[in-house]
């Protein structure tokens, strides 16, 4: 299944590739303030289901342009076929296509391809994680003070931009550094092979964390819910981190909690 999967972010990254030397001529739609929809989302994830429909007939898909398809399948593949929109349509060059296989609601495959990089992060559960087919572990950094975090800012729904603001505030005061990078997939990604020691960010979907999600826990590392919970899914609120500092992230992260950070979105 993982060759698959990967076969086809392959194929979108040829897509996205192809578009990425003419940007000005791509055709752009608004979807939600601040969350654009491009002809080149739509071409990556039809090619990528395409692929994998063909492949695997009776499974279902769950994309971020396409919705739900055979939702009440027992294998589910999660699509964000161009994670960084924004990034991509701006000519900032970070971006990338994520997979992820849901088998009965468990999370056993997952794919996130960098077509500007050609790097090719992968894993399977209970097999590791890979960049390049070369295995990658998370860092063993103890100490938050020490640490280079990623993390995402509110952009089209500012409804918990205080309590955000407020978790930014002290995570600068408590670590080496933040980045933002605009790709959560990647970010994710960057904490599996250790390029950042954590991350963190608050609403996101399905799609976006997904296969990093997997890709984390296959290389050593934690990924919970600002509780430290495993609904990490549900409520779209990620913290992703080698096991020393994930414990510290959350202690940082718990004082700006709002009991509507708890609540699921994404089930």
């Amino acid at each position: 299944m993982l060759s698959i999967a990967v076969k086809a972010a392959r194929e979108a990254g040829r897509i996205i590739n192809r578009a990425s030397q003419d940007v000005g001529s791509i055709a752009i739609q608004t979807k939600t303030y601040n969350d654009f929809v491009s002809e080149v989302d739509r071409s990556a994830e039809q090619a990528i289901i395409d692929i994998l429909k063909d492949a695997y007939p009776d499974h279902g898909f769950w994309g971020e342009e396409s919705g739900h398809e055979n939702h009440e399948a027992d294998n589910i593949w999660i699509i964000d076929p161009l994670d960084g929109t924004t990034n991509f349509l701006h000519g900032f060059p970070q971006y990338c296509i994520s997979i992820a296989l849901q088998q009965k609601g468990v999370l056993t495959q997952a794919v996130i391809y960098d077509p500007v990089r050609n790097d090719l992060f992968t894993a399977t559960k209970g097999r590791g994680a890979f960049l390049n087919d070369k295995r990658i572990r998370v860092t063993n950094r103890s100490k938050l003070q020490d640490s280079l975090i990623a993390t995402g800012f509110p952009y089209r729904d500012f409804t918990h931009l205080d309590a955000y603001l407020g978790m930014f505030k002290d995570m600068i005061k408590k670590t080496t550094g933040i980045r933002r990078p605009g790709s959560a997939a990647l970010d994710l990604a960057y904490v599996a092979v250790g390029w950042v020691d954590g991350f963190f960010e608050i609403n996101l979907s399905a799609w976006d964390i997904a296969a990093g999600g997997l890709i984390v826990q296959e290389a050593g590392g934690i990924v919970g819910d600002f509780e430290g919970n495993e609904s990490w899914i549900e409520t779209g609120n990620i913290v992703a981190a080698n096991p020393k500092v994930f414990a510290q992230m959350l202690q940082v992260l718990n004082p700006h909690l709002t009991p509507a950070l708890k609540t699921p979105k994404n089930a």
